[in-house]
């Protein structure tokens, strides 16, 4: 009996039945997405363009910064509360707001709503912050404050897309899949993109918002636990004689070779093998990096872990200090699960709750990076995906804008101590030196030397890139880094 170890793929039996001309256009069409199997493309391996590992590389432009922290904010925080203030907004309170305002939920009584809370000069640079974030205006001087942002598309998921993708769409890369991809990993012993999401549950959206699309899976982010194991199945949960994983995971990893053979550019499937192998040597690396009990009392105390408010935030906010010291380069870390900066109602008191777990591990991250010497080769991002309005919502309630909000930067060749553009006198609009969320892409892609035009990945015929600048005009936004661009 004859044994069958070679499965035929639909490509391979398109190929066979097409008699000649239809082999041909399929061809075509696969190699213009640059998915022609080793089979058919006599060229070879894929060229350096496409890279398929994680192995260091330089991006087209002088570098700046090595990696990246993202401090996202999921939710939509209210940046005429934190970061905006607006005296005509407070002056004006419970008049009617002039002009037509767009809005999103139901239940807005276009009626203008003072922030209910002061905002005060911080640091030598004089930045007007609120009083509920006294920790990050503790570091005024290190920020680079954009209070001129504007994005495509006001509900949440939209909202995150755009902000994560460039793109109000699903399923497209992420921005640190882009970066891991342009520029690999410092750390071959570890993932290249970190996610550190809270554990009591994921944002809207779950983990498209760190999904690699239709780049190589390799690129997308590895979730890592704040509590417990910090990475998912990393060891054996019972016992096993010595030697036995490993043998295991060689023959694991001889089937999957096997099976790729006969299913080449199986992005998945490369990804898994090249994850297992990491797998391997994660079971030492990363227990050691995320030792948290090697740090001492006062940076514990620096991040809140003292205080059970800010010890989970704080905790993430600390390990990705850790990840990006040790060579990942893009770590995510989220505060809550769902939205918990969206306040339909209660902007007050759920402000003042918010705030309170996130506002001292912002702040101290930023501090212990500078203390280290990381912050000149790090960008601290600090951004959620859209804005609120300056209406109320209820009785003391915002409902989501698209049209203007705030985030801020800190290191990695941004500005310090500066702040940037500025919205209309009600905090609604932005209006001077806008930025556009593409705007940012390109800056922070230029920032790590990687030059968002030329960061491309073949897809569906098209060049595709994280701006797609052609279609969005994206542009780096010179005035926020400390040296005019070379490009």
């Amino acid at each position: 009996m004859r044994s069958c170890n070679h499965f035929t793929s639909r490509r391979q039996l398109l190929q066979m039945s097409g008699l000649g001309l239809g082999s041909l256009a399929l061809a075509c069409l696969l190699k213009d997405d640059g998915l022609l199997s080793a089979e058919i493309d006599k060229a070879g391996p894929p060229t350096e363009r496409l890279p398929t590992n994680l192995k260091p590389r330089r991006g087209q432009l002088p570098t700046h910064a090595k990696t990246v922290i993202q401090l996202f904010q999921n939710g939509g925080a209210s940046q005429m509360d934190l970061f905006d203030p607006k005296p005509q907004l407070t002056k004006r309170s419970g008049q009617p707001a002039p002009g037509e305002v767009e809005t999103f939920q139901l239940g807005n009584k276009n009626v203008l709503m003072a922030s209910p809370f002061q905002f005060h000069p911080r640091g030598q640079c004089g930045m007007e912050l609120s009083e509920i974030v006294p920790h990050i205006g503790s570091v005024a001087d290190e920020i680079c404050l954009v209070r001129s942002m504007f994005t495509e598309h006001n509900n949440h998921p939209e909202g995150i897309n755009m902000i994560q993708t460039g793109n109000v769409f699903p399923g497209r890369p992420c921005m640190g899949a882009w970066i891991t991809y342009g520029l690999g990993s410092e750390n071959q012993n570890l993932p290249g993109y970190v996610v550190l999401r809270d554990p009591e549950g994921y944002s809207i959206g779950g983990k498209k918002v760190w999904s690699g699309g239709w780049l190589p899976a390799l690129y997308q982010g590895t979730e890592f636990s704040s509590t417990g194991s910090a990475v998912y199945h990393l060891s054996p949960s019972e016992a096993q004689p010595a030697g036995a994983q490993r043998q295991s995971l060689e023959l694991l990893g001889k089937l999957n070779a096997q099976h790729l053979r006969t299913h080449p550019r199986e992005s998945e499937l490369e990804a898994r093998i090249q994850n297992y192998e990491m797998a391997a040597r994660m079971q030492l690396e990363a227990a050691e990096v995320l030792n948290l009990s090697k740090e001492s009392e006062a940076t514990k105390k620096l991040y809140g872990l003292d205080n059970p408010v800010t010890a989970g935030y704080g905790t993430r906010c600390l390990m990705a200090r850790r990840l990006v010291e040790a060579g990942v380069r893009f770590v995510q870390v989220f505060c809550g699960p769902s939205q918990p900066w969206d306040h339909h109602f209660n902007i007050k008191g759920g402000l003042e709750k918010i705030c309170a777990v996130t506002d001292q591990p912002s702040a101290a991250l930023i501090q212990d990076l500078k203390s280290r010497g990381l912050l000149d080769s790090t960008i601290v991002m600090w951004t959620g995906e859209f804005g609120r309005l300056p209406i109320t919502e209820g009785s003391d309630g915002r409902d989501h804008n698209r049209h203007a909000f705030s985030l801020f930067f800190a290191g990695g060749g941004f500005k310090t101590g500066y702040v940037h553009g500025a919205t209309d006198e009600f905090g609604y609009k932005a209006v001077e030196n806008r930025v556009s969320v593409p705007d940012m892409h390109a800056t922070i892609l230029y920032l790590l030397g990687l030059d968002h035009n030329r960061l491309s990945y073949p897809h569906h015929g098209r060049e595709e890139t994280l701006t797609d600048a052609p279609i969005t005009g994206a542009k780096i936004v010179a005035d926020l880094l400390k040296s005019q661009p070379q490009v």
